[in-house]
């Protein structure tokens, strides 16, 4: 966080983060690291945007970037030039096929699963 203030965009006058929720996430972290007057000094320059907890857009990115990865990625790639066409060339195909992320694990089925950890609605 601190570099992303003090080198990457130690101009702007805000910077708005989007990540889960996981425990590093936080303001309050920084305090685990910085003095007390360094942590505020870089927190006053960051505004959290947290993702949901649960079948987040962030799980989506991560199923794709695993798609990604599973069909154009797993070989070797001479250079960034390849790279970036290869990509480029993926991704127009991904979105000619309108491909989106199924979410096969329903609420009915987590009910069946895990009986145990849910009532019974009946």
């Amino acid at each position: 966080m601190k570099e992303l203030v003090d080198v990457h965009y130690r101009d702007a006058e805000v910077i708005r983060l989007v990540v889960d929720n996981l425990n590093i996430h936080t303001p309050s972290a920084l305090y685990e690291i910085f003095s007390p007057q360094e942590a505020r000094r870089i927190i006053q320059k960051l505004e959290f945007h947290y993702t949901p907890k649960h079948a987040s857009w962030l799980n989506q990115v991560e199923i794709e970037l695993s798609v990604l990865s599973r069909q154009c990625l797993e070989r070797r790639i001479p250079n960034a030039e390849t790279l970036t066409s290869e990509i480029a060339a993926w991704e127009k195909q991904r979105n000619q096929q309108k491909a989106s992320v199924y979410w096969g694990f329903q609420t009915k089925d987590a009910r069946r699963k895990m009986q145990r950890l849910y009532p019974d609605l009946t």
